[in-house]
């Protein structure tokens, strides 16, 4: 006999029953839209879940260990009590976010049909100035997804490229989200309190006595509230990053097996812009890839990762081209003072890449667009306003023809501009002020903007959310980037005017619609006032690609495809892409395998038809 195994100690299990009730809606929806709308037409949706940890002293001794959830849910949007056939419950698990754990539920059932779905629900708690512990600890953002999404723990991860131009080169077991699934319904489910006072009476153990039954309970609660004051009652201090750059700025290492070139341009009002060729082959299509404020070409071609520029290549677009207009920061247009609008984008820079893209390839080259944030906005108005012309297909990210952000952001976006020009006296902001030569204005406010952000240690990232809305963080989800693209949040974007600010201000105000800035300025008498105004005209298709928790522009594309639909239903597509953010959703290091193919599905689906 093995005296060790027989002396070991046999596990304790801890189990106890939640309950959990709320509205979802069907079709993609943000949270809270679909919880509004679920509420409106009474298509509630429950959950009953017995949480089951079997061994407490193993699943107490690291947070974010998955515990086995079964029950049912319940919901006469799939056939009433459908059982749970499989269910996982992560606690405390990392979230990306230093300040931030989640609470994680993945349910597969199935409806009366036979249709496998799952709920994928999240409970977020981060810690901060104003704690929230029952909100946070209490409400679930809740996503159904068609088919089983395996568990976070089994899954395989099917790029690890190395910059050998192939992009599977190397198989990883890496825990990642439900990015490539497609959305069913979404909605918040929250626990009534009378409903928590019952759960704690639920509480249950397994083991031969009294007293260890009374004390694996208390392990488990005495772990939960540790992580609780971990969480909320701690104060953390910076301990900040290294000045060292570990890519060199503007690499074009991160695309092989291409030639290079740079082509340079002129704008009708006289400015100086630049686009580069990746060729491979001869291609009768050619992708365009527009980035967004601030942002530039080094988006679309990020060595540490399996980047856009090259997953286009391999998957035969062999020709992919990248601008640099005047919202790159590869030209200095950002950083003095200026007056351009989202207008001048639009009526000059967008129709001057594509008549060079002609000029150089033919007149009768496809031209497909992948568009990011306000290269999207500005990509989308060119469209609809007729600057661009025989466009083959545009893929717009975050943001369309409808500009939508929070309350917070709005707040920043009406008072910033004025505060940055008039009593500061910016010329622009930059999110490198903390690290590089700045304004003593200016290097003060990176230092008080990063007191208020504890999420992550890198200044770049914590100026980036305070320029382009409000959230911990804005542009992107933690746990979607590779660290050294995290790091160089700095160099991927750079400072910015408020003028920009301006125009989506009034976008915003504008029924959250794309208008013309200055209406009256003769200069812009060739762009509508609204650009809307002649969608029902437009036959370009577009993709409308939506993070489902974008901190920038929340869901302004869902609304964008809404008002589509009105003037021209089917002719244009969104798709929303849960556990995502808002430039995630080019930059992540798993967009190879949850965004691109789907990229890729919609550029073939529309490479035939010739656009008038």
């Amino acid at each position: 006999m093995n005296l060790s195994t027989s002396h070991r100690k046999a596990p304790v299990s801890v189990r106890f029953t939640e309950r959990m009730k709320g509205f979802v809606t069907l079709g993609q929806q943000s949270f809270e839209e679909g919880c509004q709308t679920g509420q409106s037409n009474q298509t509630p949706l429950m959950f009953e879940l017995t949480i089951g940890m079997e061994d407490i002293e193993s699943f107490t001794s690291r947070a974010g260990q998955p515990a086995q959830a079964i029950g049912y849910i319940d919901s006469p949007l799939f056939g009433g009590r459908r059982p749970v056939l499989r269910g996982q419950f992560s606690l405390f698990a990392a979230s990306g976010d230093v300040d931030r754990r989640t609470m994680r539920y993945r349910l597969l059932f199935e409806d009366t049909q036979g249709n496998p779905l799952t709920l994928y629900g999240f409970k977020s708690m981060r810690g901060g100035l104003f704690p929230r512990i029952w909100k946070d600890t209490t409400t679930l953002f809740t996503t159904i997804l068609k088919g089983h999404v395996p568990d976070e723990y089994e899954y395989e991860y099917e790029y690890e490229y190395d910059g050998g131009g192939n992009g599977n080169e190397g198989i990883d077991i890496a825990s990642k989200g439900c990015g490539d699934q497609q959305v069913v319904a979404t909605g918040i489910l929250r626990i009534a309190i009378t409903d928590f006072l019952h759960q704690l009476t639920t509480f249950q153990a397994d083991a031969p006595s009294l007293s260890k039954r009374i004390r694996a309970i208390a392990r488990f609660g005495l772990f939960f509230s540790s992580w609780l004051w971990n969480i909320y009652g701690k104060f953390r201090l910076h301990g900040w990053e290294p000045e060292i750059r570990d890519i060199p700025l503007h690499t074009l290492s991160g695309v092989t097996n291409a030639k290079v070139t740079t082509h340079y341009t002129s704008t009708e009002d006289g400015l100086g812009i630049s686009l580069l060729q990746f060729s491979r082959a001869p291609c009768e299509d050619v992708v365009l890839l527009v980035p967004g404020l601030t942002a530039s070409s080094d988006m679309f071609i990020m060595p540490e990762h399996y980047n856009l520029t090259q997953y286009l290549l391999d998957h035969g677009f062999t020709e992919v081209w990248t601008l640099d207009g005047r919202i790159s920061n590869r030209h200095p247009y950002n950083t003095a003072r200026h007056r351009y609008t989202v207008d001048d984008v639009a009526l000059y820079d967008n129709p001057a890449a594509i008549e060079k893209i002609r000029e150089v390839m033919g007149p009768d080259v496809r031209i497909h667009i992948i568009s990011h944030c306000l290269g999207a906005l500005s990509v989308s108005m060119s469209l609809f306003a007729g600057t661009i012309k025989g466009i083959q297909s545009v893929i717009a990210n975050g943001v369309s023809l409808t500009p939508r952000v929070g309350k917070a952001a709005l707040a920043i976006l009406t008072v910033g501009p004025f505060f940055a020009d008039n009593i500061f006296g910016f010329e622009y902001l930059n999110p490198n002020w903390s690290t590089e030569p700045a304004p003593p204005f200016g290097k003060l406010l990176s230092k008080g903007i990063s007191l208020l952000h504890k999420e992550c240690d890198v200044p770049a990232c914590h100026m980036t959310s305070f320029m382009w809305g409000y959230g911990y963080p804005v542009l992107f989800k933690h746990a979607n980037l590779d660290d050294a693209t995290h790091r160089r949040t700095g160099d991927l974007f750079g400072g910015s005017g408020m003028q920009y600010h301006r125009h989506i201000r009034k976008m915003v105000n504008s029924d959250n619609t794309a208008v013309k800035y200055a209406p009256q300025d003769v200069r812009y008498r060739k762009l509508p006032d609204n650009y809307l105004q002649n969608a029902a005209a437009v036959t370009t298709p577009m993709l409308l690609i939506a993070g489902q928790e974008n901190g920038v522009f929340t869901d302004s594309n869902i609304l964008c495809h809404q008002r589509l639909e009105k003037v021209a239903p089917g002719r244009h597509r969104l798709e929303l892409i849960p556990d995502y953010g808002h430039a995630d959703v080019i930059i992540g290091k798993w967009a190879a395998h949850d965004i691109f193919p789907r990229f890729l599905e919609f550029l073939r689906a529309n490479q035939t038809n010739r656009i008038p």
